[in-house]
C-alpha cells in the first residue's frame, strides 16, 4: 500500500523535474541570445567610449607615457587700447612649424564673453591679406578649397560668444604664418572700479548627454564626442595639457594695455599678474612685469579713478556711414532700502574641474555667504557634481545650530565627478515656500561654469525662475564667464568673478551687499522723440544693483536734446534724471557694440519664442557692420599656391594649457555619460547570467 502510494508521487516529481529542466533550458537559451544581443549593443558603445578617450589626440605617447611636443609652436601678442567705454584689442598669433611636413594648425581659444570680433588678416612674410566676412558655410568652402589647392589660408569661426576656432592651412616646414584678430569689448565698471579681462586658456567643459558619432569629423577635432545635449562638443573640447607638455617657447603671450579714458587715475592693479605700470595723469601704459606670460589664466586688469573723479553719468557719440550712435552710462543714486528677510539657497560646484585652488575659493565664498545671514532668514546648501545633494530637504531658519552644521558641511566638500548642472538648478529653483511673500527668494550659484550645454541651462533658468533671483560667482583662473553673465541675466541677478583666493572677501562682500535689494527698479529710458526704442540695446534694461551702472546704446539719435531716465528707488520713492546729449564725448566702435547687442537680442527673441534664430536677419546685420556672429566667419586666402602638389599636409590640433591652480586630473577630461550606457548594458548582461544561474540551481524538491 505504501509502495502504491509512493510510486505515483515519484512519477509526478520526475515529470515536474523534467518540465522544470525544459523551462530552465529555454530560459538559458533566451538568456544566451539576450546576452549576445546586449554584447553586440555594448561593443559599439565601448568603441565610442574608447574613441572619446582618443578623439582629437594631439600627441603620441611613447613607452614612458610622456607627451610628445606638437609640430607647431604658438606665440600670442595682445595690444589693447582703452578709450572711453570701449577697449579695442589686436590679437596676433604666430604659428611656427618645427616639423619637416607642411602643416595645418587648428586652435580653439577663448575671448572675452562680450567680445565683438570685427577684423581678421593673414600675414605671409611682408604681405598682409585682409580677411573677408562671409556666411559660415561659404567661408568654410572658401578655406577648404584654398587649403586643398595648396594656398595659405586662415579661417576663424565662433563656437560660443566667448569661444572661437582658428584654422591656418599650408604652413611650410621650418617657417611661420601669422594671423591678426581684432576685437572690442565694453570695459566693465562697478563699485567705482574699471575691469578688463583677457582670457588665454579655458577650463575643459563637461558634455552631458549620450554620445553619438561625429557627423563631420574634418571640422570636429576635440577630445569629446558630440552628444544629444551638446551636438558641437567635438568643436569646443581642445585637449588640455601641462606647461611641460609643450615647447618651452610655446603658449606664451606678450600684453600691452594703453589706458586713456579721460579720468585721472588713482591706481592700476591686477589680481592675476605682477605689473609694470607707468601712470601719467589720465593715461597709463601697462605690461606684465615678467615681459611674457604663460597662457594658463585670465589676464585681469583693474583701475580706479581718483575718488573725486568717480563718473556718475557719461554720454558718447559716433557717426558711422551717415548714422548716429549714442551710448549712455548712468550710475543710480546710492540708496539703502529696508533690510529684507531672505530665503537664500547656495549652490556650489564640486565637480572634478573645480579640484585644486578652485574648490578652496568656492568653499571660502560659500562660508562668506553664510556669514551674511541674519535672524529671520532661511537658507540651504546644495552641492553638485555627477549628482545634486541638498544639506536640508528644504530651506531652514538661519539659527546657530543650522549654521554650524552648514559650515561643517561646507568645509568637508571635495571636488570630484562630473558637472550635472541641470539637476542642481532644478533642485535649487523648485525648493522653498513660494507662498511666503515676506522673504526675497535668492539663489547663489558658485561654479567655474565648465559646461557645454549653456543654452539648455539658460532655457531652464528662464522656465523655472518664477519670482526668484539668480546670482552667479565665477571661480578659478579661467572661468566660463559667458555662462556666468548670461545665467545671471536670465536670472535677473548679477555675476561676480573671483580670480584669486586673496580677493574672495572683497568681491563677495560687494556681491552680498548688492543682493540685499535692487537700488533702482522699473527702469524707463526715454531718448528724444526722433528715435525708436526698438533701436536701443538692451531694449529693456533690468533692475540695477548697488554699484552697477545703466548702459544703453541707441542707433539713429543725433547728439542733441535730452535723455530722460526714471525708476523706483528702495522704499518706493520715484527717481528721475536727465542728460544733455549735446555734451556727448566722441567715441569709436559704438556701431559694432550696437550691432553685437542687436544680434544678441535676436538670439534672445528666438529663445523666448522657442524658435530657431532669424539667420538671414543676423547675417545681414553681421555683414553690414562687419562683426562676427554665430552664422558668419572671417576667411583670408593667399592668391598663389605655395605648397607643392606632391607634398602631404599634416594636421596639428594645438592644445590649451591646464588652467593655473587646477589639478592634473583635468588633462584628459572624461566624456560625460560615455561610460554610463556601457556600464548599464554590462550590468544587464550580468543580471541575465545571474538569472540563468539562479534558475539552474532552483530544482524542485523531492
Amino acid at each position: 500500500m505504501l509502495l502504491s502510494l509512493r510510486t505515483p508521487c515519484r512519477n509526478r516529481t520526475t515529470a515536474g523535474e523534467a518540465a522544470a529542466r525544459r523551462w530552465v533550458k529555454r530560459a538559458e537559451g533566451v538568456s544566451l541570445w539576450l546576452a549576445m544581443l546586449l554584447m553586440l549593443f555594448v561593443h559599439p558603445l565601448y568603441a565610442e567610449a574608447s574613441e572619446t578617450e582618443d578623439a582629437g589626440v594631439l600627441y603620441l605617447a611613447n613607452g614612458q607615457s610622456q607627451w610628445q611636443e606638437p609640430a607647431l609652436i604658438l606665440d600670442s601678442r595682445f595690444e589693447v587700447s582703452v578709450s572711453g567705454p570701449i577697449a579695442q584689442t589686436r590679437l596676433t598669433r604666430t604659428f611656427r612649424n618645427t616639423s619637416e611636413q607642411w602643416q595645418e594648425g587648428v586652435f580653439v581659444f577663448p575671448l572675452p564673453e562680450d567680445a565683438t570680433v570685427f577684423g581678421f588678416a593673414l600675414k605671409v612674410g611682408e604681405r598682409k591679406i585682409v580677411g573677408q566676412l562671409q556666411p559660415r558655410e561659404k567661408a568654410r568652402e572658401t578655406y577648404q578649397k584654398a587649403r586643398d589647392n595648396g594656398q595659405k589660408a586662415a579661417l576663424v569661426e565662433q563656437q560660443r560668444p566667448n569661444l572661437f576656432t582658428n584654422r591656418v592651412a599650408n604652413i611650410p616646414p621650418g617657417e611661420q604664418v601669422v594671423v591678426e584678430l581684432e576685437y572690442q569689448q565694453p570695459v566693465m565698471f562697478r563699485h567705482g572700479e574699471f575691469e578688463l579681462r583677457l582670457p588665454t586658456t579655458l577650463t575643459p567643459r563637461y558634455m552631458p548627454g549620450l554620445p553619438r558619432s561625429r557627423d563631420n569629423p574634418e571640422w570636429q577635432s576635440g577630445w569629446a564626442l558630440p552628444t544629444a545635449l551638446v551636438p558641437d562638443a567635438a568643436s569646443i573640447s581642445p585637449f588640455t595639457v601641462r606647461q611641460d607638455d609643450v615647447h618651452p617657447s610655446s603658449h606664451r603671450a606678450t600684453v600691452r594695455v594703453d589706458i586713456q579714458n579721460g579720468l585721472p587715475l588713482a591706481a592700476v592693479e591686477s589680481p592675476s599678474h605682477r605689473l609694470d605700470t607707468r601712470i601719467d595723469g589720465a593715461r597709463a601704459d601697462v605690461r606684465p612685469e615678467a615681459g611674457t606670460i604663460l597662457m594658463d589664466r585670465d589676464f585681469v586688469l583693474r583701475w580706479r579713478p581718483l575718488p573725486s573723479q568717480q563718473p556718475e553719468a557719461a554720454v558718447f557719440h559716433q557717426q558711422w556711414q551717415g548714422e548716429d550712435f549714442l551710448m549712455a552710462m548712468v550710475m543710480p543714486p546710492a540708496g539703502v532700502g529696508p533690510v529684507l528677510r531672505r530665503e537664500l539657497v547656495f549652490v556650489i560646484d564640486t565637480s572634478g574641474s573645480m579640484a585644486g585652488e578652485s574648490i578652496a575659493q568656492a568653499r571660502s565664498a560659500l562660508l562668506r555667504g553664510l556669514d551674511t545671514l541674519r535672524p529671520g532668514d532661511r537658507f540651504n546648501v546644495i552641492q553638485f557634481n555627477s549628482q545634486a545633494h541638498a544639506l536640508f530637504s528644504q530651506p531652514v531658519s538661519a539659527d546657530a545650530n543650522a549654521l554650524a552644521r552648514a559650515r561643517q558641511y561646507v568645509r568637508g566638500l571635495k571636488a570630484e565627478g562630473g558637472t550635472e548642472m541641470a539637476s542642481a538648478l532644478s533642485l535649487a529653483l523648485t525648493m522653498g515656500d513660494t507662498s511666503d511673500e515676506s522673504r526675497v527668494r535668492q539663489r547663489v550659484f558658485i561654479t567655474d561654469g565648465a559646461v557645454g550645454n549653456e543654452s539648455a541651462l539658460f532655457d531652464q533658468i528662464r522656465r523655472d525662475l518664477g519670482d526668484q533671483r539668480l546670482f552667479t560667482v565665477g571661480i578659478g583662473s579661467a572661468p566660463n564667464l559667458h555662462f556666468m553673465r548670461e545665467a545671471a541675466r536670465w536670472g535677473r541677478g548679477t555675476y561676480t568673478a573671483v580670480s584669486d583666493a586673496s580677493e574672495v572677501d572683497s568681491r563677495l562682500n560687494r556681491l552680498f551687499r548688492a543682493m540685499e535689494a535692487p537700488v533702482l527698479t522699473h527702469l524707463q529710458v526715454q531718448w528724444p522723440a526722433s528715435s525708436g526704442q526698438q533701436a536701443s540695446v538692451p531694449a529693456n534694461p533690468g533692475d540695477l544693483f548697488q554699484g552697477q551702472p545703466l548702459i544703453q546704446t541707441v542707433r539713429g539719435v543725433p547728439a542733441a536734446g535730452e535723455l530722460t531716465l526714471a525708476g523706483i528707488l528702495p522704499g518706493g520713492r520715484s527717481w528721475q534724471t536727465r542728460l544733455d546729449l549735446g555734451q556727448a564725448a566722441s567715441a569709436s566702435g559704438l556701431n559694432r557694440h550696437w550691432a553685437r547687442g542687436r544680434i544678441d537680442g535676436l538670439m534672445d527673441s528666438a529663445r523666448l519664442a522657442g524658435q530657431s534664430p532669424d539667420e538671414p536677419a543676423i547675417v545681414e546685420l553681421s555683414l553690414r557692420h562687419q562683426v562676427m556672429s554665430p552664422f558668419t566667419s572671417f576667411v583670408a586666402v593667399e592668391e598663389q599656391p605655395s605648397k607643392p602638389a606632391e607634398s602631404a599636409l599634416a594636421r596639428t590640433d594645438l592644445p590649451t594649457l591646464q588652467p593655473a591652480g587646477t589639478t592634473s586630473g583635468m588633462l584628459r577630461y572624461p566624456q560625460t555619460a560615455t561610460m554610463a550606457p556601457v556600464l548599464t548594458a554590462l550590468g544587464v548582461v550580468g543580471l541575465m547570467f545571474a538569472l540563468a544561474l539562479l534558475l539552474l540551481n532552483r530544482r524542485p524538491a523531492l
